[in-house]
């Protein structure tokens, strides 16, 4: 009987797996990232948590720049271990400094942006990215 379920190590899956994981991140970080753009060139005021003391307007900024700009560079897998940083650097202070206090329910869904983009930081972006096609077109 052939066994239907395997634990073999599949690397094209891992990749598709990667994919989905980019796409399914990155769209729903936008969904925060995009109004934030928006609101930074609007005409009304920037108010902004500012939980470090660099200003609302550096935290600001540096919250459009992870959540809209590094986002999109990691949903097209272009810069993905570089772009995830600034992400990762935002959510860890969404985790452990704005919401940890509150409990995991409040910080449940920063937590898994903090997840997710961590593993996207170790793996990088798979096979189905732009660094891919730029390292394969390197050799």
């Amino acid at each position: 009987m052939k066994n239907s379920y395997r634990t073999i190590l599949n690397l094209q899956n891992i990749d598709f797996g990667l994919l989905i994981m980019r796409i399914a991140f990155t769209c729903s970080l936008l969904t925060h990232g995009f109004p934030k753009f928006l609101k930074f060139f609007g005409p009304d005021e920037i108010k902004f948590g500012d939980p470090l003391g660099f200003g609302e307007l550096t935290t600001f900024s540096f919250a459009v720049f992870a959540e809209f700009f590094c986002s999109l560079f990691v949903l097209f897998g272009f810069l993905t271990r570089i772009a995830t940083i600034p992400i990762i650097i935002t959510m860890a202070i969404v985790v452990f400094v704005v919401w940890l206090p509150e409990g995991f329910g409040k910080m449940e869904m920063p937590f898994l942006y903090l997840s997710a983009f961590t593993v996207l930081l170790i793996t990088g972006g798979g096979k189905y990215s732009v660094d891919f096609l730029l390292e394969k077109g390197k050799k």
